[in-house]
């Protein structure tokens, strides 16, 4: 569902080319390039590009990790607690709740304490709340318990999730280069790495307590060693009152944002390629054993070649973006997105499948992080910017299982799936709307500052 600590962040980050700056994407200026003091820091104090943007690589690992922490963990904590699955899609309800409500307050306690502290505040309560789950699930049986951990850790993950990608958008504009993708695969890593894990650890036999709260403790670690790396001043002016720049936005400023067409446009390209990328987390390989008449095993292979290239669009995505600049790339992914999930829903060949899967899934990986970004462009809005547009593509991925459940009941799910092109579509139409402007037009890159 989340979108959003590991060699992978690491080897991500080491590839980037600082010399390469986008001519469609040339943003603002950060003072981050002073001569150092020490590795990884300038002479102000303030971490160096380079390690700043590998802070934020590791911030999004984290998150990604938790949440893959949690979701492999499903059938055992359902299991410790005892619950029938209405009772166990309460739990689901209730960190959806906390979600929500996380990010619609995330702009708010941004602009409050800025992003740093936000974080900072967000990973460790986060990272006690997985603790509290597996040890409310497995220790004390407890379901109220487990449920508060649930509610809890959504509200702080929508928090977190509003705040690394604002950070992000600050590397972005420091360094003068679209590579907000690249954090997204960072996440992607994460769940990588926190699934296997899951798996092998349950299959050695270790209990779900000690599980959980191993990994809380390893993401508690490299939290607070990553954000250490993370400037105290603002990642974007405006946010907060942590150094120099404009004021902090007002309460009602930050809500008008709800407002402003371009806004909603935004974030109707990240609705429909949130849609277009939860429904085959959740659909897609239920769908090829239903309508395709796929063992188990294809099925799941099925959501791996997705998984797949979504992966490769994100680290392919940030050169891409660099060429050509966020509308054709969208526009491009839009349409191989529909032509991929056209090909899966009206060819009955398992080649065909496998084709269209992988379209769907390449064409499905950009909108999120780019939609992101665009929604950053005006420093003074962007987190409440990204806090609404994160709001609306999050509510794709709350609302889209059980509307195409619903729909997958009466209609089949591979029929279904025509809702996700539509809003695919929609998005295609909607793609001018995250043309460059503001911040990511005009300034110079930063360069890193020589060790």
């Amino acid at each position: 569902m989340f979108r959003r600590a590991r060699a992978g962040a690491a080897l991500v980050a080491s590839s980037l080319d600082l010399r390469t700056s986008a001519p469609q994407s040339v943003p603002r200026k950060v003072a981050v390039s002073a001569t150092p003091s020490s590795p990884g820091t300038t002479h102000s104090g303030r971490p160096s590009l380079a390690a700043w943007r590998l802070a934020v690589f590791v911030v999004f690992a984290i998150n990604g990790l938790a949440m893959a922490s949690w979701f492999a963990r499903t059938p055992a904590i359902r299991d410790a607690l005892q619950v029938r699955t209405d009772e166990f899609g309460v739990l689901i309800a209730g960190m959806a709740v906390g979600s929500i409500t996380g990010l619609l307050g995330s702009s708010h306690v941004i602009a409050r304490i800025g992003t740093r502290a936000t974080l900072l505040v967000g990973l460790v309560v986060s990272m006690g709340s997985i603790a509290l789950l597996g040890i409310g699930s497995a220790t004390f049986g407890s379901y109220p318990l487990v449920l508060v951990a649930l509610v809890v850790f959504g509200a702080t993950t929508g928090i977190i999730d509003v705040a690394m990608n604002v950070e992000g958008a600050g590397v972005e504009q420091a360094q003068g280069r679209s590579i907000m993708p690249w954090f997204h695969a960072s996440w992607s890593l994460g769940t990588i790495v926190g699934a296997a894990a899951a798996a092998g650890l349950a299959a050695i036999g270790v209990g779900l307590d000690a599980h959980l709260l191993g990994m809380a403790v390893l993401g508690l670690v490299a939290s607070l060693l990553a954000v250490r790396q993370l400037p105290r001043h603002r990642a974007l002016p405006g946010l907060d009152d942590d150094g120099p720049g404009p004021e902090r936005s007002t309460f009602a400023e930050r809500m008008a944002i709800w407002r402003e067409p371009r806004t909603l446009i935004i974030g109707a390209i990240v609705l429909g390629m949130a849609f277009a990328e939860g429904s085959a987390n959740d659909w897609l390989a239920l769908a090829m054993v239903d309508g395709r008449g796929a063992d188990e095993a294809t099925g799941a292979l099925a959501f791996g070649v997705f998984a797949t290239a979504m992966t490769t669009g994100r680290i392919a995505g940030v050169w891409v973006l660099d060429r050509f600049g966020r509308v054709p790339v969208l526009r491009a992914s839009a349409l191989l997105a529909m032509v991929g999930l056209a090909l899966l829903i009206l060819v009955d060949h398992p080649v065909a499948a496998g084709i269209g899967i992988f379209a769907w899934g390449l064409g499905a990986s950009l909108g999120f992080p780019v939609g992101m970004s665009a929604a950053a462009d005006e420093p003074s809005k962007a987190a409440a910017r990204v806090a609404a547009v994160a709001t609306v593509g999050y509510f794709a991925f709350l609302v889209g299982p059980p509307l195409l459940g619903f729909l997958g009941e009466q209609f089949g799910l591979l029929n279904a799936f025509w809702v996700v092109l539509v809003l695919i579509a929609v998005a295609f139409i909607a793609t001018p709307a995250a043309r460059e402007r503001g911040a990511s037009r005009h300034a110079t890159p930063v360069r890193d500052a020589p060790h």
